[in-house]
């Protein structure tokens, strides 16, 4: 079941979350959502569930909106916090009363806790459980209905290294399954291991989306030069961005080393070296977004 978001906006007031915003998260494959803080990753989930209504815009899971969905925990599970536990509630007690409203058996109750380690705090409070605890939860909770969409909202906040990677192998396996899989982290690097196609936005406008490999089409180029200062100004004149790392070498950005050489020559400028430098997910990230976040 894929996923549509087209030109979903919001706006409060004078105010502007999110604009004219459209992509795709495609069955099968983990789609990573990435912003700065404040960027409308979560406001533009809380619109795809209809939890905000949309100034414009349209969210559909399998060409319906989330509305519409006739049984719509059965098609699309979601965790987007983990605060909503009842104090006075065991963790069974919530998994319970959640497969009551979707009308989910007993069975489906345990299934789930054992799915995602629940089953070893299943009988403790919620009051008293840690973060991690309360997003395995969360996770389990979304997972009642066995959906084949979930729209997962900083999954891995409060969990120890261990549950970290367990989280990256289930939400992998889940995928693989033929799942639909948006997961919105600030966890870059847990990313760059999960998911196989990112979107990334920056004020509530989308900056790119692709394949993961595709943001390193930004990698940059390290070039070392007799004339390097001559060379960082006539590419700063073509609007390219160029870093000092030493005296004689200079980083590029957005160019490939064809591109660094043909500029080079074009300006008579010598080169002593030239190496291609593959950016980590951070780096690209930090790029796209100017160094915001």
């Amino acid at each position: 079941m894929n996923v549509e978001v087209r030109g979903l906006t919001k706006t409060f007031g004078p105010a502007s979350a999110v604009t004219d915003l459209s992509f795709e998260a495609r069955a099968g494959i983990v789609t990573g959502f990435l912003g700065p803080n404040g960027a409308g990753k979560t406001t533009t989930m809380r619109m795809m569930l209809g939890l905000v209504a949309p100034t414009s815009g349209t969210a559909t899971f399998g060409g319906r909106r989330y509305a519409d969905l006739s049984h719509p925990s059965a098609s699309v599970g979601a965790v987007l916090d983990s605060a909503g536990f009842h104090p006075a509630h065991t963790a069974r007690d919530h998994l319970r009363v959640y497969a009551r409203m979707g009308r989910y058996g007993p069975a489906r109750v345990e299934q789930v806790a054992d799915l995602t380690g629940v089953s070893a705090f299943a009988d403790r409070l919620t009051r008293t459980l840690s973060t991690g605890m309360r997003q395995r939860l969360s996770l389990a909770t979304a997972l009642l209905g066995d959906p084949q969409v979930l729209l997962l909202d900083e999954p891995s906040n409060g969990l120890d290294p261990q549950g970290i990677a367990w989280l990256r192998h289930f939400v992998r396996e889940l995928a693989a399954a033929g799942r639909t899989i948006l997961v919105s982290s600030h966890v870059l690097g847990e990313i760059e291991n999960t998911a196989d196609h990112v979107v990334v936005i920056r004020d509530g406008r989308l900056v790119t989306t692709g394949p993961i490999t595709g943001l390193y089409a930004t990698a940059t180029v390290l070039a070392r030069s007799p004339q390097a200062d001559l060379f960082a100004a006539k590419l700063g004149q073509s609007g390219i961005r160029v870093e000092r790392r030493q005296p004689d070498l200079l980083r590029v950005h957005r160019l490939s080393t064809a591109e660094v050489a043909a500029a080079a020559a074009s300006h008579g400028v010598m080169l002593h070296e030239i190496t291609p430098e593959r950016p980590t997910l951070e780096q690209a990230f930090l790029d796209l977004t100017g160094g915001s976040g």
